[in-house]
């Protein structure tokens, strides 16, 4: 707990009504957010980092519904992708409208990977990593416009500490051929001890990256290229950075009557910033 920093039950979150700037609302995107962020942005101004791309269109229309209702602004999925990433495949596919964009997540720990995993017979503790296939990327690096497989851009690493006496081959299989989160992929699983996982897994790095591969000029005569990188030691420090910036936003839009929901792609840069509009000319133009 930071020294100083009120800790109250969500149950009391009412109370508040007129005292908090922006409500950041960190719950999962399973089950919490769709729920959460709706009710609270009709009494709050209010942030949310919603991550389950096809649901985004739906959880939109239910928040701007309910932030109208209140004469509240509202953001959803906020981060780095959604979010950061979302911002350079727009910008990419704007300035590049001939071309194709990629997106490449890893190497990093995928939490939903890592619980779906754990929910397996046998299983005591696990971790699971995606990785990137870098042949995918050298592929997209080197002007080709390829079609990938799940399979073709990805791949996934697991590390399992097992319950006593279970049986590591059914484990195995049992991860690798499991609908939705591993079938799709080419899964390595590795065993290991207790004191292994907690030595050499217990931190949360993530990343990825964005890319285009474009054409300008007379007949597409020229490749260009777009590539953007993250590189992060710790997936969930960094997401509630991005959070922090953008609520800033959401703070500064809200003080000149916007209301409803919006994105990423509706935040003019200058909001972010904790400098001045003229610093930022100054500074950073």
């Amino acid at each position: 707990q930071t020294e100083g920093v009120t800790v109250d039950h969500v149950d009391h979150v009412k109370d508040y009504i007129g005292k908090i700037d922006v409500l950041m609302i960190c719950g999962g995107s399973a089950t919490d957010l769709p729920k959460q962020t709706p009710e609270y942005a009709k009494y709050f101004n209010v942030i949310d980092s919603f991550d389950t791309h096809a649901k985004i269109p739906e959880h939109f229309a239910n928040v701007d519904r309910a932030a109208k209702e209140g004469g509240k602004l509202a953001m959803i999925s906020c981060g780095w992708d959604p979010g950061m990433f979302s911002l350079q495949r727009i910008i990419a596919e704007s300035v590049l409208p001939e071309g194709k964009h990629y997106t490449f997540w890893g190497k990093g720990v995928s939490q939903g990977h890592s619980d779906a995993a754990r929910r397996v017979n046998g299983v005591k503790d696990a971790r699971s990593y995606t990785l990137p296939v870098e042949s995918a990327m050298d592929m997209v690096r080197h002007g080709e416009q390829p079609v990938f497989t799940a399979r073709e851009m990805h791949k996934r690493e697991v590390f399992v500490v097992l319950e006593e006496g279970a049986d590591a081959a059914a484990v195995e299989h049992a991860i690798k051929t499991m609908p939705d989160y591993y079938a799709d992929y080419d899964v390595t699983v590795h065993f290991i001890s207790e004191e292994e996982m907690k030595r050499d897994h217990a931190e949360l790095p993530h990343g990825g990256f964005v890319m285009r591969s474009g054409v300008t000029g007379e007949n597409g005569k020229h490749h260009e290229f777009i590539e953007y990188k993250l590189n992060l030691d710790s997936n969930p420090e960094f997401t509630g950075s991005v959070l922090a910036a953008y609520a800033r936003a959401v703070d500064r839009m809200a003080q000149k009557g916007e209301t409803g929901c919006i994105t990423v792609f509706d935040v003019a840069p200058k909001y972010l910033s904790p400098k001045s509009e003229e610093e930022q000319r100054h500074t950073l133009l």
